[in-house]
């Protein structure tokens, strides 16, 4: 089900937005830095610091970018060396933080992490769950997290984010003691709902970038309180066992689907999909088969949905050559073509794994 509908913060001065937040957390042991320091002000900062890595001033070296009513208040775990040095959350330039907030469609641009505070702009808010700079966050004590718990739930009554957003699951686990799957979780904070995120450092890297923005993407649907787009694909199936797929990609990505795309309410899925298929194949003649199966998926790039649920139907055809009466490359579609089982396997498909699918089905 999508989230509850988005809030955006009121102010346009949206550093004083972030200092108004900051200071609506009364007590100060909740409180994290509400200003940005200036580059040279984090440096000394950073040289202040002791040898256990515990700041003298026993706040964080990045602020906080906070206000009230967001979509979705991001929570990293701590500041790591090179956040500290900028006094900016996830700086490290291997970190993917940033290119997954804008692939998964929270932003509007891919933003810098010096430029923190405007993503407030897009209704999105970073804090952490512990204050203390560390190498890594294996370096992290019990200790770092007292308080946390508490503080979070500060922000949910006072700023009441839609959404608390946990980098990892060690930002969760460090908090509130748990062991967390990634997705939703049963606990909330108020009215605030938590989703746990795969970390986005650079020592999660054997976590693929598609399975990490899979799960950005849900998140973005859930919380943009958006409804479902209504869908119907066909898997087009010669004798030779082989499948029409069309190839779509963006800077992040290239996938492969199936023909097909929205309907109307009004329309049943064969009118949809004979429409779809004289549009992008110019397949005119054949006959609907049975239904494959149905399937829902989380993503932002239909404007004005939060995802979409399409049925799958089988097409068998004799092979021809597609034709299509749209201009597929305005659609956002750069190819075409038929696709063996064998290569099926080795491309980026939607659903990722189509190629079970047809195995599954007989189909190749």
């Amino acid at each position: 089900m999508p989230g509850a509908p988005v809030r955006r913060p009121r102010s346009d001065d949206l550093r004083l937005a972030a200092r108004a937040s900051s200071a609506a957390l009364r007590d100060d042991r909740l409180r994290r830095g509400a200003a940005p320091q200036p580059r040279e002000a984090a440096r000394r900062a950073a040289r202040r610091r002791s040898r256990s890595g515990i700041a003298e001033t026993g706040r964080s070296a990045v602020p906080d970018v906070l206000a009230p009513g967001l979509q979705v208040a991001f929570c990293g775990i701590n500041p790591g060396r090179v956040s500290a040095a900028a006094a900016a959350h996830f700086a490290n330039p291997r970190n993917d933080f940033w290119r997954l907030l804008h692939a998964a469609r929270f932003t509007s641009r891919l933003y810098e992490p010096s430029e923190q505070f405007e993503v407030l702009r897009d209704g999105i808010g970073l804090t952490n769950a512990a204050f203390r700079t560390t190498a890594g966050s294996g370096d992290l004590r019990r200790a770092d997290f007292a308080g946390s718990a508490e503080r979070l739930a500060r922000i949910a009554a006072e700023l009441r984010p839609g959404w608390i957003g946990f980098v990892g699951k060690e930002a969760y686990r460090g908090p509130f003691g748990d062991r967390p799957q990634l997705g939703v979780q049963e606990r909330t904070l108020g009215e605030t709902q938590l989703f746990v995120l795969p970390s986005t450092s650079p020592a999660n890297a054997a976590v693929p970038w598609e399975e990490r923005l899979r799960s950005f993407k849900e998140l973005a649907g859930r919380s943009s309180g958006l409804p479902w787009r209504l869908g119907v694909r066909a898997l087009v199936v010669d004798p030779d066992g082989r499948t029409l797929l069309l190839r779509y990609g963006d800077a992040y990505s290239t996938w492969w689907v199936p023909p097909g795309g929205g309907k109307l309410e009004s329309e049943s899925d064969e009118t949809a999909l004979r429409r779809e298929l004289r549009e992008e194949l110019g397949l005119e003649a054949f006959d609907l088969g049975p239904l494959l199966w149905r399937r829902e998926s989380w993503f932002r790039e239909e404007p004005g949905y939060c995802g979409q649920r399409e049925n799958v139907y089988l097409v068998r055809v004799v092979a021809f050559d597609p034709v299509p009466q749209l201009d597929l490359e305005a659609e956002g579609c750069h190819e075409v073509r038929w696709v063996t089982a064998d290569e099926v396997g080795a491309l980026p498909t939607r659903p990722e794994d189509l190629a079970e699918r047809l195995r599954d089905r007989n189909l190749v």
